[in-house]
């Protein structure tokens, strides 16, 4: 049945028009209900990852408890699990004349890792960048980083003690030089490695250089000076380990030293467990600092 108005006509009760959906809604809610479950996966996916990374290590310690406890390795070359848990008590809950506390040698050992990286860190930034941004810059600095990177930074260590002594200036020295390498390196590999069709782009734009390098060139680099970033780390508490060997009278190093001279192997072990949890906590600060920055990545390879 039709209703005609002059050259208008209205059609009612066609099965066709019946079954029409709203052409407008379904994009809408499709998309919203792709992305909110692509993200809902996504997280669910991170997060069993997640509990998936654990498995190895809890392998790990189940053995060595096992080889340990039943004697299969002897207690003075591997204490068992329980043994380093009860010594890792004492010394936390009782200040010894000969080891201090272990919450003390820890933020020692935080505080000089923290100052030599930020030290070491910062001035690598500043030279790669320059470096990477200049000819002229890269000609002056380069081979000298180069030249340093080859040399062995423990070997250094009677340098260092001639020149600075043996307080805190040495140990704060060798921890930003084993942090600066990496990140110079990786931060210099970055800039050198971002697409020159970008820099065409960006003249074409009219960007300013500096609005290129802030806009173009770092976050163009970025993913690579993460990962120098984490290297960098790695060596810092790497080289803490050696540099609170010097003389020390505090810190975790210290620990090791004084385990050491009165053969107490659950005492050694005890401090590079906490080497070992510091290590990694602060490489899982930077791989969330990884994860947001370059969340694009992480989409691109799971879309």
């Amino acid at each position: 049945m039709s209703i005609s108005t002059g050259s208008s006509t209205t059609r009612r009760g066609s099965p066709a028009d019946e079954e029409t959906p709203d052409a407008g809604a379904l994009p809408i809610t499709g998309v919203t209900g792709g992305r909110t479950a692509r993200g809902r996966t996504r997280g669910q996916g991170w997060r069993r990852a997640g509990w998936l990374r654990l498995v190895s290590p809890i392998v790990v310690l189940a053995l060595w408890q096992i080889l340990s406890s039943t004697g299969v390795v002897s207690q003075q070359k591997l204490p068992s699990l329980s043994t380093l848990v009860s010594t890792a008590y004492h010394l936390v809950t009782t200040s010894s004349p000969t080891y201090g506390t272990l919450q003390h040698a820890m933020l020692v050992s935080l505080e000089r890792v923290a100052i030599g990286f930020v030290i070491g860190g910062g001035l690598a930034m500043i030279l790669a960048t320059v470096a990477g941004l200049s000819r002229i810059g890269e000609n002056a600095i380069d081979p000298l980083m180069q030249a340093l990177r080859t040399l062995p930074l423990f070997g250094l260590i009677p340098v260092f003690i001639v020149w600075f002594g043996i307080g805190e200036s040495p140990k704060i020295t060798l921890v930003a030089l084993a942090a600066a390498i990496p990140l110079y390196l990786n931060t210099f590999s970055g800039i050198r490695g971002v697409d020159g069709k970008l820099a065409e782009l960006g003249r074409v734009l009219g960007l300013r250089r500096s609005e290129m390098i802030r806009q173009i060139i770092l976050p163009g680099a970025l993913p690579t000076i993460l990962v120098g970033l984490r290297q960098s780390l790695g060596t810092a508490w790497l080289a803490l380990v050696v540099a609170e060997q010097i003389n020390a009278n505090a810190g975790l190093g210290y620990i090791i030293n004084q385990g050491e001279q009165f053969l107490q192997q659950n005492v050694i072990f005890v401090a590079l467990i906490v080497y070992l949890i510091l290590g990694l906590l602060t490489d899982y600060i930077v791989r969330l600092i990884e994860r947001r920055a370059l969340s694009w990545r992480r989409g691109l390879l799971e879309g």
